[in-house]
C-alpha cells in the first residue's frame, strides 16, 4: 500500500518547457539547438541545480561561452528573461491538496537552484508539501539514486511505499529501480490521474 506521493517540480508543479520556450523566442533550428547547449543544457546549469556554483558565476560562464560562439546576445536575453516560464500549474496544487485530505503525505524531489527554490517558496508551490529534497541542498541531481535515498533517508520513508512523478524518464526509471512505483508527467492532469489509478493511489 502506497503511503507517500513524491512531485518532481519543474515539469510537474510548475510550467518548465525551455524547448518549446526558444522556439517561440528565437524561431531558428539551429539557433534553438545551440542557445539550448549553452544554457538549460550546459554544464553550468547542472551545477547552478546541484548549487555548486551561483547564479551569477553560472550566467557569467555561460555568457563566456556563448561570445565564443557569437550568440551572446541570444544568450543574455534567455538568461534575463526564462524565470517566465515557471507558471505555477494551479490544478496540480489541487491534486495535492486531495491527496492530503485522503490521507497521503508528498513530498518533493527536485532539481532546482536555491533562488528558483526560493521563488517557487514565496509563490506558495511548496505549503502543503510535507517536506522535500532539493538537489541545490544536496549537491546531487537527479537521476543519480543517492538524491533519492536522501529523500528516504530524511523522512524515513520506504520506496516500496512511494510513488514518484517526474517529467524526464530517467527519473522516473531511477525511481523504479529503488523500488518506488515510477509515474511520468506527460500531458494532463487527467492522464496523470489515470495512471496514479493503476498504482491503486484512489482520489475519489
Amino acid at each position: 500500500m502506497y503511503k507517500s506521493i513524491v512531485f518532481d517540480l519543474g515539469g510537474v508543479m510548475v510550467d518548465f518547457d525551455p524547448k518549446s520556450y526558444l522556439v517561440d523566442l528565437l524561431c531558428n533550428a539551429a539557433m534553438e539547438e545551440k542557445v539550448y547547449e549553452l544554457t538549460f543544457g550546459s554544464e553550468e546549469w547542472k551545477l547552478m541545480d546541484a548549487g555548486l556554483i551561483s547564479r551569477f558565476e553560472g550566467n557569467k560562464r555561460m555568457l563566456e561561452r556563448a561570445q565564443q560562439e557569437g550568440c551572446s546576445f541570444e544568450v543574455q536575453g534567455v538568461l534575463d528573461d526564462w524565470i517566465h516560464i515557471l507558471h505555477v500549474r494551479h490544478r496540480m496544487q489541487e491534486l495535492v491538496r486531495r491527496m492530503k485530505n485522503h490521507g497521503y503525505c508528498v513530498y518533493y524531489l527536485s532539481n532546482i537552484p536555491q533562488d528558483v527554490l526560493d521563488l517557487l517558496r514565496q509563490r506558495g508551490v511548496l505549503d502543503r508539501f510535507d517536506g522535500g529534497v532539493a538537489s541545490c541542498e544536496v549537491h546531487i541531481n537527479k537521476p543519480d539514486p543517492r538524491i533519492y535515498q536522501a529523500l528516504l533517508d530524511k523522512y524515513h520513508l520506504k520506496a516500496e511505499e512511494c510513488v514518484f512523478i517526474d517529467d524526464r524518464p530517467e527519473n522516473v526509471q531511477t525511481a523504479f529501480s529503488m523500488g518506488f512505483a515510477g509515474v511520468q508527467m506527460k500531458d494532463s492532469v487527467g492522464t496523470l490521474v489515470r495512471s496514479l489509478a493503476t498504482c491503486n493511489v484512489s482520489l475519489r
